[in-house]
């Protein structure tokens, strides 16, 4: 992201440049490789040739005036008027010392002042502030000392701009990128008495001090997430947390309604797995809400950016995935194969997804955050998980009549490494 921001403004300083300097250059060369005498000579037999027109009555002397006014009008253009020649030769060196301080001072100045007024970690965090949508500082991954040091120079700006309750509200997203998730808090409270009611802003403290309670939404957390809606009923992020605090009370109903105005409000471009998440989401909320059984939903907490530790084996599943002898006839070229971790303690959304394709069974993979299809839900945070794997016949990882699935015989822990997962049923 960085690299391609700083190419488009290259590419728009070469732009200015370009159109600054090449009437002031196009003047300089014209000036320098004109033969004024030989213009002037040619002009001069024009006025002659003129002048005998008019004597011959081809012209009258209205057309006659106007002629030699569009003749000499051409003259000055082309040669100017007479100089004396130190003159003419310094203004063609005043033009090219002008151009190259030009080009220096464009570039140089624009950079500087970017830097001063302008956000540099907006190239970190494309998403930016004003802060939209349910996921945190971005999908890029910085490295954590590139990180650090985009924090420290953060934070010297806001030493001298206390005010800047945005840029308050990136530092602490940023904290949160790094896993300090208690100073994220203090800098999130500071943000949200700058700017009381921004939603996203809202929803990411309450959702950083869920953390800090055991990834527990009750009591402070939940106020910050009515505040939230209060301020925007649309946000996806607090529609999400406010319906993971009604599944983890129980009250289906009401996390059901709380998804379904989530999933309304997924911008246009959102993932398909989104999609599918909150809709398999739903039909959990609304099923279990004929007859509750004791389950959480406390892993839809957020982890806006992954830590290097939960990437590693110790937090991944690993296996193998084949399809069974009965079934190798029913599969199709065109089929999507789908390998996903599921909590056993929570909603249905997966909290870890991989896609591949018939053609690449027997397919190996790997599950681990990096692969959690939303920020909201981790595998790291999920506790034990079933693995399945689903060859789905319409491209989409809700299972359909005639998709062929297989799972893990039992509840694994992240770390389980050569897991065989077998596909060996149709769905009805």
């Amino acid at each position: 992201m960085m690299l391609t921001f700083w190419l488009i403004a290259s590419a728009l300083t070469l732009l200015t440049l370009g159109l600054l300097l090449w009437p002031m250059l196009k003047g300089a060369t014209a000036g320098a490789t004109g033969d004024p005498d030989k213009t002037r000579s040619v002009y001069r037999q024009q006025f002659v040739e003129l002048d005998q027109d008019r004597k011959n009555g081809v012209l009258n002397d209205a057309q006659y005036q106007q002629a030699r006014r569009e003749l000499e009008r051409r003259l000055l253009n082309e040669v100017g008027p007479p100089q004396i020649t130190p003159t003419t030769t310094r203004r063609r060196i005043d033009h090219r010392v002008l151009a190259g301080i030009l080009i220096v001072a464009i570039p140089l100045f624009s950079t500087l002042l970017y830097l001063k007024l302008g956000n540099p970690l907006a190239i970190v965090y494309p998403g930016g502030l004003p802060m939209s949508g349910p996921g945190g500082p971005g999908d890029g991954h910085q490295a954590p000392g590139e990180l650090d040091a985009l924090v420290e120079r953060l934070k010297s700006r806001l030493a001298q701009s206390p005010d800047d309750g945005a840029g308050w509200a990136l530092l602490a997203l940023s904290y949160v990128a790094l896993g300090r998730h208690a100073e994220a808090v203090t800098i999130y409270e500071k943000a949200v008495q700058l700017i009381p009611n921004d939603a996203q802003l809202l929803a990411d403290y309450a959702d950083a001090l869920g953390v800090l309670q055991g990834r527990r939404l009750e009591g402070k957390p939940e106020a910050l997430i009515e505040r939230a809606i209060n301020a925007d009923p649309r946000n996806v992020k607090a529609l999400m947390l406010a319906g993971t605090v009604a599944f983890d009370r129980k009250d289906y109903a009401r996390a059901a309604a709380y998804w379904t105005e989530a999933r309304a409000n997924l911008p246009q471009d959102a993932a398909q797995e989104i999609i599918h998440e909150l809709t398999n989401g739903i039909a959990e909320a609304q099923e279990l809400g004929g007859g509750p059984k004791p389950t959480t939903a406390s892993a839809l907490l957020t982890r806006q950016v992954l830590s290097p530790d939960k990437a590693g084996p110790a937090w991944a599943i690993s296996g193998t995935v084949t399809v069974a002898p009965s079934l190798a006839g029913k599969g199709s070229p065109t089929d999507t194969l789908f390998v996903f971790a599921r909590s056993v303690d929570g909603p249905p959304m997966p909290v870890a997804i991989v896609r591949a394709g018939w053609k690449d069974l027997p397919f190996t993979f790997r599950l681990d955050d990096s692969n959690s299809p939303m920020p909201t839900r981790k595998l790291s945070d999920a506790g034990p998980v079933m693995v399945i794997a689903r060859l789905s016949k319409s491209g989409n990882a809700t299972p359909k009549s005639g998709d062929l699935q297989g799972m893990s015989r039992t509840a694994v822990q992240p770390g389980t490494d050569r897991l065989s997962i077998v596909i060996d049923t149709q769905l009805p």
